[in-house]
């Protein structure tokens, strides 16, 4: 926002406008009539908005009727003291619903006016959603070697002997002991999925276009599980390389899309992949003690019903599932590669937008692998 338009709105010296834009947080002056009087560049940034534009509108017309913020604010003007309130979810035209904390304060020198401070809660909870994430995806790790010993081995009998009295059943019961056979490879089946959990091993990371990866895996799709459900790319075609594994980010991306396909459940339905920079987030990296920035941002939307609330914090917790077949390990095994790569997925879900959202390190020049990674 320029100096001349901070002091015509608000008479602000240049060393204060400049020490409120230096701040991380959205700041705004409001009057009794909710006009805009004054925004700092988070403000900008946080409603999508120019401070030309802002300071033209009410608030009223960037959040919600009936948003808490409006509430506050007027509580600020009535009493004349300072409320603070936290985890207040404020939905914006632009930048959809968020999650902040909120400071309000009369400004003396402005007699009628309200100083509003927005403090976004967004970053705070991806790294507990992460750390969180991580440790579903570790709780499964000792019950997946448990089951691949305890439980396979037995199988292996059962299945043998169900094949051994299918040579001399009568036709009418060779119908059961094929059902055997066929439950014991269904099982088999599962154990194997979940010893995916208990391989501790290092990733071997190295350059891998995203684009690539989400194009392989729109391919993959379209011809099967999302057949006719229409697939639209919105890219940053500047994005630089990924630090990964090639092979375990389409497994991430191919389920996260076959989620999204089983979710919409209908033809006419839309899955959205994006990808964009977003420098700013950084995050210890699993195998190094130097903290990594993760700036790439890769997301898969649908326009499906959207996710149960209360199903919500239990998301990528593993054997939770909303489908009657489904084995509730496709998003905790997400969250595990995701962890492995040392990054972050998350969850937004409203009715007809449901936004995955993963944040990966991008490849700076070394390639990580089980050699220099220790």
């Amino acid at each position: 926002m320029a100096q001349s338009a901070i002091q015509t709105a608000t008479g602000l010296k240049p060393d204060s406008a400049a020490i409120l834009n230096a701040m991380p947080h959205p700041v705004l002056m409001v009057d009794r009539d909710m006009r805009i009087e004054y925004v700092n560049d988070s403000a900008e940034q946080f409603f999508a908005a120019s401070a030309s534009v802002l300071m033209r509108h009410s608030l009223n017309d960037f959040v919600a009727f009936g948003s808490p913020v409006l509430a506050l604010i007027q509580q600020v003007h009535e009493h004349g003291v300072s409320v603070n309130e936290y985890g207040v979810e404020i939905g914006t035209p632009r930048a959809g619903d968020r999650a902040v904390d909120i400071q309000v304060t009369p400004v003396g020198e402005y007699p009628g006016h309200v100083l509003l401070i927005l403090q976004v809660r967004t970053m705070a909870h991806k790294m507990d959603r992460q750390l969180t994430h991580r440790g579903a995806a570790r709780s499964v790790t000792g019950m997946a070697a448990i089951l691949a010993h305890e439980i396979k081995n037995p199988l292996s009998g059962i299945r043998g002997a169900a094949q051994l009295l299918e040579l001399n059943a009568p036709p009418e019961d060779r119908t059961l002991t094929r059902l055997i056979c066929d439950e014991t490879d269904r099982i088999c089946k599962l154990v194997d999925r979940m010893e995916v959990f208990s391989d501790e091993r290092p990733v071997p990371r190295e350059p891998v276009n995203i684009h690539v990866v989400l194009g392989h895996v729109k391919q993959l799709a379209q011809t099967g599980f999302a057949k006719g459900i229409k697939i639209a790319e919105e890219y940053d075609p500047s994005l630089p390389p990924v630090l990964g594994d090639k092979d375990q980010l389409i497994q991430v991306f191919l389920n996260l899309v076959k989620n999204a396909a089983e979710a919409i459940g209908k033809p006419d339905g839309e899955i959205v992949l994006t990808t964009a920079y977003r420098p700013g987030v950084r995050l210890s990296m699993p195998g190094r003690r130097d903290r990594v920035s993760l700036p790439l941002e890769i997301c898969v939307i649908d326009d499906g019903p959207g996710v149960p609330e209360d199903l919500m914090p239990h998301l990528f917790d593993p054997f939770v599932t909303t489908k009657s077949s489904g084995t509730g390990l496709g998003l905790a095994l997400v969250a595990k590669i995701i962890g492995d790569h040392g990054g972050i997925v998350e969850c937004e879900s409203q009715p007809r937008r449901t936004v995955f959202r993963v944040l990966l390190p991008m490849h700076t020049g070394e390639a990580l692998t089980p050699a220099n990674s220790k």
